[in-house]
């Protein structure tokens, strides 16, 4: 009986067993429509239906059905040996989980359904496999953790969940597991180590600038760009080349002042987060929320000792790299004796939104984390909430708002930048048509799932192409880049602008020739 179950074992760890996109294996279909089962992997045209009672409990059972079939085979998938799914130190919890009706609501916004119609690639599907892993009843293996490898964390299903469910957190604690139990493969954990070792580091992303200026300035880019060279590269590696940012002298050379006081009477005491990539590549951004701030009457502090705020490492399932970026972070602000602390990269912010559940198990900073989180403000959310008094000068130009999905989702913040926009004479903002899906940017998600990202951005950016806008506002250095390279695959030049350089540009009366508006950053 033995040797039957070896060779049984065997056949089921063949490649053609999991589906590309490591959804269930096609026998279990097969299996499920044989034994008159619901199928728990029906497609977008079945939401309606998955959202009476009677079509949730049927979903939920069969999910429990295959499950435990799923738990059986996909540990024999391939020869590392399996881990059970969750450790005692914080594994999602049972009570968020239970928030979780299997309504269904969630389903058209969710990235990779769309994308796939896979039931176990949608934030249900996701928390039914977080709900049998608490339970012990499937192991920590490759195609278990497959699935939540390839959720974007984009946050779209809390802006659609009736029940609101706290995925943010859910999918957050399922990460910090997986990277502490799951073993990767060599090559995907030095390629995740290399990203982590440059991402949260400025001073090691300004030497890394040098050699990337020479590389673009020499024509070296477009060259391999141009050739063909890129598809022969390994994914990951092609999806690093393809969203480079450009590096400027300029860019390079900016600083921005450690202190820069109000126009007129003050209104507010502000710290400004300038971020890692954003301080390194994106300069210019920082320089524009600082002038538009102090226009504003607000006195800014930019704390030189400020460091990375573990956005990166919080989204990626590294727990204590988040917790100690984010005990230098409060530490430096608190220094300061701020009303709030202003952050121009919706990653950064929605996580420093959190310091509060994050460190709520630190004696010493739990308190401090709430009154952190308490003051920081999204910069387009903080100038809606101060209320204009600089004067804004024309600008015609039709701009497209690009909702960051950690802006938009996790903050909440939609009307703000848009209101922010809206206030400059002659701009025209435009929709987005699937303004709510991801562009597949989602931190460091497009360099470690280069296919369903360029899938995601290709999307978003031919939506972005229909409304004919001459700038897309963007509030995510992430976005911006994602956007743009994939315009320039598809043979478009875009132009994005992060909401605050746009309003510095109105503020400031800088105007360029036709249109109105100048397309080259201050």
């Amino acid at each position: 009986m033995e040797q039957a179950r070896d060779k049984e074992q065997q056949q089921e760890a063949s490649p053609t067993y999991e589906r590309e996109m490591g959804g269930l294996p096609a026998h279990m279909h097969a299996a499920a429509e044989a034994a008159g089962e619901t199928s728990v992997l029906s497609g977008p045209q079945d939401i309606g239906a998955a959202t009476e009672t009677s079509a949730a409990e049927a979903i939920h059972s069969s999910e429990d059905n295959l499950l435990l079939r799923l738990a059986s085979n996909s540990q024999h998938s391939t020869f590392r040996t399996p881990h059970s799914a969750f450790d005692a130190h914080n594994p999602p919890s049972p009570a968020l989980i239970d928030d979780c009706v299997h309504c269904g609501f969630c389903l058209p916004t969710c990235p990779t359904y769309v994308l796939w119609g896979e039931e176990m690639d949608s934030p249900r599907g996701r928390i039914h496999l977080m709900k049998v892993g608490n339970e012990g009843k499937v192991a920590m293996t490759d195609t278990y953790v497959r699935h939540f490898d390839q959720c974007l964390g984009c946050m779209a299903c809390i802006t659609a969940c009736p029940s609101g469910v706290q995925y943010n957190k859910l999918i957050e604690s399922t990460r910090q597991q997986i990277e502490r139990r799951y073993p990767r493969t060599r090559s995907d954990r030095l390629f995740r180590a290399m990203l982590f070792a440059l991402f949260p580091h400025p001073a090691r992303l300004r030497l890394l600038a040098l050699p990337l200026l020479l590389y673009q300035r020499s024509g070296m880019q477009s060259l391999v760009t141009r050739t063909g060279l890129l598809a022969k590269l390994p994914p990951r590696l092609a999806s690093l080349h393809a969203l480079m940012p450009p590096v400027t002298l300029k860019g390079l050379r900016r600083r921005i002042p450690v202190f820069m006081p109000a126009r007129g009477k003050r209104r507010a005491r502000v710290g400004l987060l300038t971020g890692c990539v954003q301080r390194v590549f994106f300069s210019q951004v920082n320089a524009a929320t600082i002038r538009v701030l102090a226009a504003e009457g607000c006195e800014v502090y930019d704390p030189p000792t400020q460091g990375c705020c573990g956005a990166l490492a919080l989204h990626a399932g590294l727990e204590e790299d988040a917790r100690r970026y984010a005990r230098e972070l409060i530490r430096t602000f608190e220094q300061c004796k701020l009303d709030y602390i202003a952050v121009n990269a919706a990653g950064c912010g929605s996580s420093m939104k959190e310091y509060g559940y994050l460190l709520r198990d630190d004696p010493q900073f739990a308190e401090r984390a709430v009154r952190f989180s308490e003051r920081v403000r999204d910069v387009t959310e903080l100038l809606d909430e101060l209320g204009p008094v600089a004067p804004r000068k024309p600008l015609k130009a039709k701009i497209a708002y690009h909702d960051a999905c950690h802006l938009a989702h996790a903050q909440g913040v939609r009307r703000q930048p848009r209101r922010l926009l809206e206030s400059i004479p002659g701009v025209e903002l435009v929709p987005i048509p699937e303004g709510d899906i991801c562009c597949g940017s989602a931190g460091i998600y497009n360099l470690v799932e280069p296919k369903p990202a360029s899938e995601l951005g290709e999307r978003k950016t031919r939506h972005i192409l229909s409304t004919g806008a001459q700038i897309v506002a963007s509030a995510n250095p992430g976005c911006t880049l994602q956007i743009q390279s994939t315009a320039s695959r598809l043979g478009h030049t875009l132009k994005v602008l992060h909401p605050v350089e746009i309003l510095d540009m109105s503020i400031r009366g800088i105007r360029g020739q036709g249109s109105g508006i100048s397309l080259n950053r201050p």
